[in-house]
């Protein structure tokens, strides 16, 4: 028999349509783990109901590693710590096109530019906007840019170019966020996701979990994405960094991994879920149960610093699990 909790989601989530509110979504928090597994079954009839069997696949490009600016705590690419990750300038043209086209080969459907700096100067944006301009003329991708803080002035410019999504992560809640990061504030993360909505770009935004945060905090953030409504939103989990602050953390539970991602199905039921970073680490021999509990998105291959697993690997997993790459 199904948990009382489990029942009252699938009556206003799955026959309502309607996103699961804070009260319900603290409930499916406090589940006991023998109810879990009816919690993720219930993510992914969500799922399939909103999204059907679409599976967005994307790959992301790491066009100027390292040498950020901003002291984000999980981050290897900050410069503030001796991570190993040795700094190099913005690629070239060239470069942002030949990724691309790797990237179309190998099946995948979006293409996520990432450039680790607090904000975009005007050569850089000039740079990824003429690199989106060549991958839009030539392959069938759509073209997501991830360049920090942005001004209303920097948007005109991603429009023209034919960029279809900005991911900018809120990464946490408000109340935690200090403890994650203080070189940037919350708020200058919260008026980027807002103006790049304004704008009519999607917005791609999430976070991570397993930074030391409180269910209370993991149920602001989700509160949070639910006012801002991204298209997509993007959940890794905590893959400790040597030599960052929070290189000594633990990994997240995977029954932890697994209950956020289907609480988050079910706070946004909308939304592109995409298991991102982590999840290798995290979830290991789960990585099916993982695409059956409410995601409809995955990254494929590596991430910015560490490593993903191989294409056949997870194009075998979504195969075997009866999804289709959109």
């Amino acid at each position: 028999m199904s948990h009382p909790t489990i029942e009252r989601a699938r009556e206003r989530v799955l026959h309502g349509r309607m996103p699961a509110q804070r009260g319900l979504l603290s409930e499916t928090a406090g589940l006991p783990n023998d109810a879990v597994p009816q919690l993720l079954a219930l993510a992914d009839d969500v799922r399939q109901a909103f999204c059907g069997n679409a599976m967005g696949v994307e790959v992301l490009y790491n066009a100027k590693r390292g040498g950020c600016s901003e002291d984000c705590n999980f981050c290897s690419q900050s410069a503030r710590y001796a991570t190993g990750v040795d700094a190099e300038p913005l690629s070239s043209l060239e470069g942002f096109v030949e990724s691309a086209v790797a990237a179309s080969a190998r099946g995948a459907t979006e293409f996520c530019i990432v450039v680790a700096v607090r904000g975009p100067s005007r050569k850089l944006l000039e740079t990824v906007c003429e690199a989106t301009r060549r991958i839009k003329a030539n392959l069938p991708l759509r073209v997501a840019v991830s360049l920090g803080i942005l001004e209303e002035s920097h948007v005109p410019a991603l429009l023209a170019a034919g960029v279809d999504k900005v991911n900018h992560n809120l990464e946490t809640s408000r109340r935690h966020f200090p403890n994650v990061c203080t070189t940037h504030t919350y708020d200058e993360r919260w008026q980027t996701c807002k103006l790049v909505k304004a704008s009519g770009l999607e917005l791609c935004c999430g976070g991570i979990i397993g930074m030391g945060e409180t269910q209370e905090d993991r149920l602001d953030f989700l509160g949070a994405l639910q006012e801002l409504e991204p298209e997509e939103v993007p959940i890794n989990f905590l893959n400790p960094r040597p030599g960052t602050p929070f290189g000594d953390r633990s990994l997240v539970e995977p029954i932890e991994a697994l209950r956020f991602v289907a609480m988050a199905r079910l706070a946004l039921p909308r939304a592109l879920v995409r298991f991102a970073g982590g999840r290798e680490v995290t979830l290991a021999g789960l990585q099916d149960l993982g695409m059956r509990s409410g995601a409809s998105g995955l990254v494929l291959g590596d991430y910015l610093t560490t490593s993903g697993r191989s294409d056949a690997e997870d194009f075998a997993m979504l195969e075997r699990l009866g999804f289709e790459v959109a």
